[in-house]
Order: structure tokens, then C-alpha cells, then sequence
């Protein structure tokens, strides 16, 4: 079962209530609910953090590889517009590349660098017009996003131009004719947003991973040999190249050439780019500032779907190895896409002190002292997380600290209303918790000191108190409950259970006095044998009498019978 359809979605059953995406997203776009988290597509900026550390894969991104194969089947030419990091992913040259996808049914590949450097050119001439004042980047589809969405004050300064891909993807429809159609493949999730939201430009977006699941499930297999026919089409990208790399936009931007007045800046993460522009003020720029801005941290080579092992040094040599520089580059571009970028800020209620203080309550926070802010639920803050049980986003579950304090007053509750005595040992049978009745069965003396404060028990060896040495140790390394009926300990008897907490870890132990009831037992025993023994006495008198009797009798019928016997003579 899917809980929604977006783009990056849930697995709903898969999920496990662990938290690691509301810990991942960086705007908080998922909601737990049953412990099961849903992804807000409204507010999703499909950035991907969310899939990769989803301990149960139930993090999925929208596989478009049947699309495109209707796509392929329908007899339209299909153009690949290939990302520039794409060397880091797939072992082969580009010739070998392009035969494969060739054989899968695409009518060629281009290099979607060639995109990038349209960009360059047209921000490098925007910027050269400027006497001041901020740019950002339009280059990354999260960053964009985000802006629009979390940022809507800073839409205004997003150059007005559409990205390398749909920028290329018009330099192919007016390449190879507007009936084209174009795939792009790359390592980034949120191309396939531009793709839904630019159907006139890219009719579908394919990661790396989805690109290498479909030729593995079809056998497809990468051609070998050099391929030497096969060629990016219309031609091979030069600087645009760099753009998959922290600062590649700059330097394509650098080799244009721009005026002295402008700084150029970078940044990779959408923490760095928050940090860039919080308590931004136009007014206090006395130059143009240009921000490349990329979302993932070190730029695309490290995109959620870049679907490599390889390491990031490798995966950069071998894209920079492979870059060329043209002597001479064009200060007008051949195509440019318009694109203004409206603020769409994500409505977010603003809650009174005394809703936030009634939310902090239900996680157990009455005080400040309480707010611990360890951000196990996943939010950063106490306040945060109150703000989304007041949104419907949160749990209050999801709070580590109260569950915990929760489950302790459960399991003290408890421990206090079993009459038996409860005590938990460690590894080294040393007291973790034991309940008042413990106390009040083996503390002797002592007892009024450690009732008025249990903890003083916690960290004693179970053997100052009482002693089933050779019990708890064969129940801490089997990790199966032995039961002891009539146990002898100090002339006394006890009903003994120890149970394994954890194997090899802990041990908890129930201990019932049958002391009493061994010594009632024992009275019963002997007044059933004085019963018994008086009954055989009884029974021995009684056979003795019936003997004697028999004896008499027989000698009366004897004399008798003589008698008898004479007078017939």
C-alpha cells in the first residue's frame, strides 16, 4: 500500500516508526501518523534525503522506466538529455553509453551540459548588467523549490531563466524538430518535477538507479568494443561540464567573463544556503552578488540517485578529466528559456503561547527544565515538535523522553502493586531497580532507609541481599526463565522465577516467601502421621483381639466335637 502518490512516497507497510526521514527532511514535509510516516507531496521540495537512510526501504521515488517505454514504443524519435555527472555512475565511455542506450530504443544522446552553458552565458550577461543587488542560481530544481515554497521573500532574485535541462531540451527541439521527445537521466529526483511541471520541454525524468535497474531486469548489457560511430548529439559540451561539481557553475561563469565588481559565491546544502541568505538585506549589497546554489552537499556528484560506490575524489577525477575548454566562448547564448519564479509560500499557522504550552504538556514538557530538545522525534526543538502535534504532523510518541518517563511510571506502578518481591540485575548482578515488597522481604534493618529512597538500592550486588548465584547465571547466558519451587535460602523458602531481559545484559527476578505455608505443610504432614500411625495401632489391637478370639473359639468346637464323637462310640 502506497500513502500517496508524489514523487517521493512511502510504502506504507514497510515503514517502521523510526523517525529517520522527519530527522532527514530539511522543511519537515512528513507526517506520522500510527507511527507510519506519509510524505506532504504540497510541501515536499524532493530532495531525496529522506530515501537513502530509510533503514526499511520503504522510502521509495516514483519509477517512470515504464513510461518511457510506451514512450520508446509509441514511433516517436526520443532524445536522451544526459547529465554531465553520469561518468561517475556508469563505467564505460561515452561511445560504449551511447550504443547502449541506442540499443534500449533511444534515437540519440545529448549531453545536457550543452543546457549548461546557454545558462552561463545568459547569467553572466545578466550580471554584467547589474550595478548591484543579489542572484541566485536557477539551476537546481530543490534549491528553487525551496525557495518558493520556505524562502518566497528571496523568488525575486532567482535568475530568470530556466535550468540546464529544460534549457537543453529546447536546444534539441529546435535541433531535431518540436516532435521530438526528450528523457533526461541524471542523479537528481527533483528533475522529475520539472518534467510533470514542463511537459512542452522534457516529457520524463530517469535516475541513474532507475536507468540501471531497467537495462538489468531487460538485459541490456553495456556494449564493449569502441563504438567508434557513436557520438553525443548535436555535439560535445565543453566547460558545461563543470556544473555537477561545488563551484562549476562559477568557473564556466569566470571563463565567459564578468566585471570585476561582481562576487561570485557558492554554496552546497540547503544549511549553507540558509545560512547564506538569512537576515538578507538587498539594501546593504554595494555589488552584484551572484549564489551558486546546489542542494546536495558537494553538489549533483553527490545526488540521492547518483547510483555509485566509488568515492567522491574518483568520481570527481573522472569527471574532470574528461572536460574540455573552448579558446573562445559566445557572450550571446543560442537558446534561452524564460522563467519567472513566483513566491508559493507553504501556509504554516502561527500558534499562541498557550496553544504551544497545552501541545509541550501532552509530551510530558511543564516546564523549561523539561524541554530537553534532543530532537529524537526528529525535530530540533520541544517547540517545534508542539507546533507539529498542533499541525497534525506529529505523535506523541514520537517524544523519546516521554514515552520513556511513560513507561516508567507504568513499570513502577506495577512493580509497586505486585506483591511479590521484583528486582532486576545487571550482567554483574548488581541491582538495577528493585520494588518496595524487595525491600521489605530482605533488607532487614535497613529497611526504613531504603524505603524512603529505593535508588539506594540501585548498583548493590543482589548477594548482600539475597543469593541464587548459580540460578542467575545459567538464566543470563541461556536466556531461558528457570522456575525454582521451595528454594532454601537463610532457613527460609522461597517460590523463585528469573527471567532473561536482555540475553547476556540483564536478568529480572520475582521471589515469593512460601516460608509460611512450607511450615503449615509441615504440621499437616505430622498430624497425618500421628492419624496413621494411631489407625495401624488401632488396626494391629484389632487383629490381635480377632486372633486370640478365633484361637478360644476353636478350641471350644474342638471339645465339643469330641464329646460327640464319644457318645456315638
Amino acid at each position: 500500500m502506497n500513502e500517496n502518490t508524489g514523487i517521493v512516497y512511502t510504502l506504507y507497510n514497510e515503514c517502521q516508526d523510526c523517525y529517520k526521514c522527519v530527522r532527514r527532511c530539511p522543511v519537515k514535509s512528513i507526517r506520522i501518523q500510527d507511527g507510519h510516516a506519509c510524505v506532504l507531496s504540497d510541501k515536499c521540495i524532493s530532495c531525496g534525503r529522506c530515501v537513502a537512510p530509510c533503514p526499511s526501504h520503504a522510502k521509495r521515488v516514483r519509477n517512470d522506466v515504464e513510461a518511457v517505454r510506451q514512450l520508446l514504443n509509441s514511433g516517436k524519435q526520443v532524445y536522451v538529455s544526459l547529465a554531465p555527472s553520469w561518468r561517475a555512475s556508469f563505467p564505460c565511455t561515452s561511445r560504449q553509453l551511447i550504443a547502449t542506450f541506442k540499443k534500449a530504443g533511444f534515437k540519440g544522446v545529448s549531453e545536457t551540459a550543452l543546457g549548461a552553458q546557454e545558462v552561463s552565458i545568459e547569467t553572466a550577461r545578466l550580471l554584467n548588467q547589474k550595478d548591484k543587488g543579489l542572484l541566485i542560481s536557477s539551476a537546481c530544481p530543490v534549491i528553487v523549490k525551496y525557495i518558493r515554497l520556505y524562502k518566497p521573500e528571496l523568488a525575486e532574485y532567482i535568475v530568470p531563466i530556466a535550468s540546464p535541462a529544460l534549457t537543453h531540451a529546447k536546444l534539441l527541439k529546435k535541433t531535431f524538430g518540436d516532435d521530438i521527445a526528450v528523457v533526461f537521466v541524471g542523479p537528481c529526483i527533483a528533475k522529475k518535477e520539472e518534467s510533470d511541471t514542463h511537459k512542452d520541454l522534457i516529457d520524463y525524468a530517469l535516475t541513474f538507479e532507475e536507468l540501471k535497474i531497467w537495462f538489468k531486469e531487460h538485459d541490456i548489457k553495456f556494449e564493449n568494443g569502441d563504438c567508434a560511430e557513436e557520438a553525443f548529439v548535436p555535439s560535445y559540451a565543453y566547460e558545461g561540464n563543470l556544473y555537477p561539481m561545488d563551484g562549476g557553475m562559477n568557473e564556466t561563469i569566470k571563463k565567459i567573463g564578468v566585471n570585476d565588481n561582481i562576487h561570485l559565491s557558492q554554496v552546497c546544502s540547503l544549511e549553507a544556503f540558509d545560512l547564506a541568505v538569512n537576515a538578507f538585506a538587498s539594501d546593504r549589497l554595494k555589488n552584484p552578488v551572484f549564489i551558486e546554489a546546489l542542494a546536495c552537499a558537494g553538489g549533483c556528484m553527490h545526488g540521492p540517485c547518483i547510483a555509485t560506490k566509488q568515492s567522491d575524489t574518483n568520481n570527481v577525477s573522472r569527471v574532470l578529466r574528461h572536460v574540455k575548454y573552448r579558446d573562445v566562448i559566445p557572450t550571446t547564448p543560442e537558446v534561452v528559456v524564460p522563467q519567472n519564479y513566483e513566491p508559493q509560500p507553504v501556509g504554516q499557522r502561527a500558534y499562541s503561547v498557550d496553544e504551544i504550552q497545552e501541545a509541550l504538556r501532552r509530551i510530558g514538557k511543564y516546564s523549561p527544565e523539561d524541554e530537553l530538545n534532543c530532537a529524537g522525534c526528529g525535530y530540533q526543538t520541544c517547540q517545534d515538535m508542539a507546533k507539529a502535534l498542533l499541525d497534525g504532523n506529529a505523535e506523541p510518541s514520537m517524544c523519546v523522553s516521554y514515552m520513556r518517563k511513560l513507561a516508567t511510571k507504568k513499570a513502577n506502578a506495577m512493580l509497586k502493586s505486585i506483591p511479590s518481591a521484583m528486582v532486576m540485575l545487571n550482567s554483574d548482578f548488581n541491582i538495577i531497580e528493585a520494588n518496595e515488597a524487595f525491600v521489605k522481604m530482605f533488607t532487614g534493618d535497613n529497611q526504613e532507609m531504603y524505603l524512603s529512597d529505593l535508588q539506594k538500592l540501585v548498583g548493590q550486588p543482589i548477594q548482600t541481599f539475597f543469593d541464587a548465584q548459580k540460578i542467575f547465571a545459567s538464566v543470563l547466558t541461556s536466556g531461558n526463565e528457570m522456575h525454582k519451587e521451595n528454594y532454601r535460602y537463610n532457613n527460609k523458602f522461597y517460590d523463585l522465577t528469573v527471567f532473561p531481559i536482555e540475553q547476556n545484559v540483564s536478568i529480572g527476578v520475582a521471589v515469593t516467601d512460601m516460608t509460611t505455608s512450607s511450615h503449615s505443610r509441615e504440621i499437616v504432614a505430622q498430624k497425618a502421621k500421628e492419624v496413621i500411625d494411631k489407625n495401624i495401632s488401632t488396626v494391629q489391637q484389632i487383629a490381635c483381639l480377632l486372633g486370640e478370639h478365633m484361637v478360644q473359639t476353636e478350641t471350644i468346637l474342638n471339645t465339643i466335637a469330641s464329646e460327640y464323637n464319644t457318645d456315638d462310640k
